[in-house]
């Protein structure tokens, strides 16, 4: 074999380069499942040889055969034919209208709409191309500042990714071994938690800097607009009654609720009159591809995650941390800071399938329940779509914007959210009750 060839410095830390020539190629822009597979089948062929990869079949064929991952397609029909249904901008409309007359109530109206939709879709484009195109000219047009409006925009957006029926929670319950309705369940306070700290944000700014978050003017209110209001939010909540309740209450499995679901979400399009053979058409075809998108990283991440554990890699992180003497919240620390500076560079999904199986088990070795640490994982890796320089919610929201929205001020608006954000992750880490309580509450114990 090629190992027996390499000096001591190579061939004992074999597990740790391949880890290193993985991130560089990624940060340096490489495709991802390219970069999964080739820099798997390099370091195989070096540590072991080809024999190596006849496991590799039966891995993918247990992932493939993996029942509860039909729910993220389904998911996804879900959240795109939502989004061609009009109910995010009747929302938007609606909610803007409705928080108006308050300085900083077209905000709140964002963050509000953001989490209904994450409630109701879970795809995070979808909902940040959506209110930017529909939110960001009002605010504007009402005085609001620049930064203000796109950094409620960009987070607003993102609440998808922790507010539940999410995919990520999906993803994880798969690679953490946690039942998907215990996520769900555990996901739900801490979502609430953090739609409360970013309006909390916005009171605050609207209070002690009126002129950065204004009041609108012209907003009447009538019967004909409190029955409007009325019939713009039962549908959403009545979609999320239906997902979300048939889990909690044991009647249906997360990929039958995504079933249910997705057929809800094209009666909702019928309802509202969106619904048309080339809107099917479109909605089915954006779900292949981000359906054909996880699934394909899911595959470089299984080669990947082989090769890693067969040159040993888990038992070299074991022995780094043990080396470091550390207690366990301590590790969870460190974890959790190199999971946010990761989000800097790399996609959630990326992260979900490379970084989590690696350190997950370490931080089971210490005690910690993987429910509450998964549920860390998930506010964390919201982050990874709000940061610069590669935050996908701020690329969505540049490319819906108008204009004279430079990039610079998108980055600066997102940076007090994401301080927001990390404060709702001390929270969730510190009172755990907040994951615990819910699921207690239905299933008695955990």
């Amino acid at each position: 074999m090629l190992i027996d060839f390499l000096p001591a410095i190579f061939a004992d830390y074999l597990a740790g380069w391949l880890f290193l020539v993985l991130t560089i190629l990624l940060m340096a822009g490489y495709p991802v499942t390219f970069t999964l597979l080739g820099t798997a089948l390099i370091f195989g062929i070096i540590g072991f040889d080809l024999s190596f990869f006849d496991l590799l079949p039966l891995r993918i064929w247990g992932v493939m055969r993996n029942v509860t991952l039909m729910a993220v397609p389904l998911f996804v029909f879900m959240g795109v034919m939502l989004e061609k249904s009009g109910l995010a901008k009747d929302l938007l409309e609606t909610m803007g209208q409705l928080f108006g007359r308050v300085r900083g109530g077209l905000a709140i109206s964002v963050v509000v709409v953001g989490a209904l939709l994450g409630a109701s879709t879970g795809v995070v484009g979808a909902t940040v191309v959506t209110m930017g195109l529909l939110s960001v000219p009002v605010m504007l047009k009402q005085g609001y500042n620049k930064e203000l409006a796109t950094g409620t925009v960009s987070a607003s957006g993102t609440l998808g990714q922790i507010i539940p029926p999410s995919i990520i929670l999906v993803l994880l319950g798969d690679i953490l071994g946690v039942s998907v309705g215990d996520l769900f369940m555990g996901a739900v306070i801490p979502g609430l938690v953090l739609v409360t700290l970013y309006i909390i944000y916005i009171a605050l700014v609207a209070y002690f800097k009126p002129d950065l978050a204004p009041a609108m003017k012209g907003v009447q209110f009538n019967k004909e607009f409190y029955i409007h209001i009325l019939k713009v939010l039962i549908p959403p909540l009545a979609l999320m009654i239906a997902v979300l309740g048939s889990i909690f209450a044991g009647i249906a499995t997360p990929t039958e609720s995504g079933a249910m679901g997705a057929a809800g979400a094209t009666l909702l399009a019928v309802f509202n009159k969106k619904f048309s053979l080339e809107a099917l058409k479109g909605t089915m075809k954006d779900t292949t591809k981000l359906t054909c998108m996880v699934f394909i990283i899911l595959v470089g991440a299984n080669a990947f995650g082989l090769v890693f554990r067969g040159l040993g890699g888990d038992e070299l992180i074991r022995e780094f941390i043990n080396h470091l003497d550390m207690e366990g919240w301590q590790v969870v620390f460190i974890v959790m800071c190199l999971i946010f500076v990761l989000g800097f560079f790399l996609d959630f999904i990326e992260i979900c399938f490379i970084h989590i199986p690696v350190l997950a088990p370490i931080i089971a070795d210490f005690g910690f329940h993987p429910l509450w640490f998964g549920i860390l994982f998930a506010v964390n890796l919201q982050t990874s779509f709000m940061t610069p320089p590669f935050g996908f919610s701020l690329f969505y929201l540049k490319a819906v914007c108008p204009g004279d929205i430079k990039t610079m001020h998108i980055y600066r608006g997102i940076i007090p959210f994401v301080i927001v954000q990390l404060i709702g992750l001390a929270i969730i880490a510190f009172w755990p009750w907040a994951v615990f309580w819910l699921p207690e509450q239905v299933f008695g114990t955990l």
